[in-house]
Protein backbone atom coordinates (compact mmCIF):
# COMPACT_ATOMS: atom_id res chain seq x y z
CA UNK A 1 0.00 0.00 0.00
CA UNK A 2 1.15 3.55 -0.68
CA UNK A 3 -0.04 6.71 1.05
CA UNK A 4 0.62 10.23 -0.28
CA UNK A 5 0.69 13.41 1.80
CA UNK A 6 0.90 16.96 0.35
CA UNK A 7 3.96 18.32 2.14
CA UNK A 8 5.70 21.61 2.89
CA UNK A 9 8.85 21.04 4.91
CA UNK A 10 7.95 18.03 7.05
CA UNK A 11 4.33 19.00 7.73
CA UNK A 12 1.04 18.57 5.87
CA UNK A 13 0.53 21.45 3.46
CA UNK A 14 -2.84 23.05 4.07
CA UNK A 15 -3.69 23.16 0.36
CA UNK A 16 -3.19 20.09 -1.83
CA UNK A 17 -2.69 21.98 -5.10
CA UNK A 18 0.05 24.29 -3.88
CA UNK A 19 2.31 21.98 -1.88
CA UNK A 20 6.08 21.78 -2.37
CA UNK A 21 6.03 18.01 -2.79
CA UNK A 22 4.12 14.83 -2.05
CA UNK A 23 5.65 12.52 0.52
CA UNK A 24 4.93 8.95 -0.59
CA UNK A 25 4.93 6.32 2.15
CA UNK A 26 5.27 2.65 1.19
CA UNK A 27 3.54 0.50 3.80
CA UNK A 28 4.51 -3.15 4.27
CA UNK A 29 2.17 -6.06 5.00
CA UNK A 30 2.55 -5.56 8.77
CA UNK A 31 1.25 -1.96 8.49
CA UNK A 32 4.68 -0.41 9.08
CA UNK A 33 6.33 2.34 7.04
CA UNK A 34 8.79 0.58 4.78
CA UNK A 35 10.19 3.63 2.95
CA UNK A 36 9.42 7.22 2.04
CA UNK A 37 10.13 9.23 -1.08
CA UNK A 38 9.47 12.80 -2.19
CA UNK A 39 7.66 13.57 -5.43
CA UNK A 40 8.02 17.24 -6.45
CA UNK A 41 4.67 18.92 -6.99
CA UNK A 42 3.73 20.05 -10.50
CA UNK A 43 3.29 23.79 -10.77
CA UNK A 44 -0.22 25.18 -10.83
CA UNK A 45 -3.59 23.94 -9.74
CA UNK A 46 -3.70 20.39 -8.38
CA UNK A 47 -6.98 19.47 -10.06
CA UNK A 48 -5.74 20.55 -13.50
CA UNK A 49 -2.33 18.90 -13.25
CA UNK A 50 -1.63 15.24 -13.96
CA UNK A 51 -0.67 14.54 -10.32
CA UNK A 52 -3.59 12.14 -9.73
CA UNK A 53 -2.59 9.89 -12.62
CA UNK A 54 1.09 10.06 -11.61
CA UNK A 55 0.21 9.04 -8.04
CA UNK A 56 -2.00 6.24 -9.37
CA UNK A 57 0.85 4.94 -11.56
CA UNK A 58 3.09 4.93 -8.47
CA UNK A 59 0.56 2.71 -6.68
CA UNK A 60 -0.85 5.34 -4.32
CA UNK A 61 -4.30 4.37 -3.00
CA UNK A 62 -4.69 6.88 -0.16
CA UNK A 63 -4.17 10.65 0.15
CA UNK A 64 -3.98 12.29 3.59
CA UNK A 65 -4.49 16.00 2.90
CA UNK A 66 -5.11 19.27 4.65
CA UNK A 67 -7.59 20.89 2.32
CA UNK A 68 -8.62 20.72 -1.31
CA UNK A 69 -11.44 21.76 -3.57
CA UNK A 70 -14.03 19.43 -5.04
CA UNK A 71 -12.30 19.38 -8.45
CA UNK A 72 -9.13 17.88 -6.98
CA UNK A 73 -11.12 15.50 -4.78
CA UNK A 74 -13.08 14.22 -7.79
CA UNK A 75 -9.96 13.73 -9.93
CA UNK A 76 -8.20 11.80 -7.16
CA UNK A 77 -11.28 9.64 -6.51
CA UNK A 78 -11.65 8.92 -10.25
CA UNK A 79 -8.07 7.63 -10.15
CA UNK A 80 -8.88 5.22 -7.32
CA UNK A 81 -7.29 7.32 -4.58
CA UNK A 82 -9.24 7.59 -1.32
CA UNK A 83 -8.88 11.05 0.22
CA UNK A 84 -8.91 12.02 3.89
CA UNK A 85 -9.23 15.81 4.28
CA UNK A 86 -8.64 17.91 7.39
CA UNK A 87 -5.20 16.46 8.20
CA UNK A 88 -2.39 18.52 9.73
CA UNK A 89 0.93 18.26 11.53
CA UNK A 90 4.06 16.20 11.01
CA UNK A 91 3.66 13.90 7.99
CA UNK A 92 5.35 10.87 9.61
CA UNK A 93 3.23 11.15 12.76
CA UNK A 94 0.10 11.56 10.62
CA UNK A 95 0.79 8.36 8.67
CA UNK A 96 1.52 6.46 11.90
CA UNK A 97 -1.82 7.70 13.30
CA UNK A 98 -3.58 6.69 10.05
CA UNK A 99 -2.09 3.19 10.23
CA UNK A 100 -3.52 2.85 13.75
CA UNK A 101 -6.99 3.70 12.39
CA UNK A 102 -7.35 7.15 13.92
CA UNK A 103 -7.59 9.37 10.82
CA UNK A 104 -10.99 10.24 9.36
CA UNK A 105 -12.11 12.50 6.51
CA UNK A 106 -13.36 15.88 7.73
CA UNK A 107 -15.93 15.88 4.91
CA UNK A 108 -15.15 19.52 4.21
CA UNK A 109 -13.57 20.93 1.09
CA UNK A 110 -11.91 24.27 0.61
CA UNK A 111 -14.78 26.62 1.53
CA UNK A 112 -13.45 29.65 -0.29
CA UNK A 113 -11.85 27.69 -3.12
CA UNK A 114 -13.12 29.80 -6.00
CA UNK A 115 -12.10 33.01 -4.21
CA UNK A 116 -8.69 31.66 -3.18
CA UNK A 117 -5.96 34.04 -4.30
CA UNK A 118 -2.73 32.73 -5.78
CA UNK A 119 0.01 34.30 -3.68
CA UNK A 120 2.40 34.43 -6.58
CA UNK A 121 0.22 36.39 -9.01
CA UNK A 122 -2.87 37.65 -7.15
CA UNK A 123 -5.28 36.06 -9.64
CA UNK A 124 -8.42 34.16 -8.62
CA UNK A 125 -8.27 30.39 -8.26
CA UNK A 126 -10.61 28.77 -10.78
CA UNK A 127 -10.31 25.02 -10.12
CA UNK A 128 -13.99 24.53 -9.35
CA UNK A 129 -15.09 25.97 -12.68
CA UNK A 130 -14.44 23.11 -15.10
Amino acid sequence: MKVAVPTRGNVVDDHFGHCEAYTIFSIDTTNKIEKTELLPSPQGCGCKSNIASVLKEMGVTTMLAGNMGNGALNVLNQNGIQVFRGCSGNVHQLVETYLKGFVFDSGEGCKSHEQHQHEENGQGHQCGNH
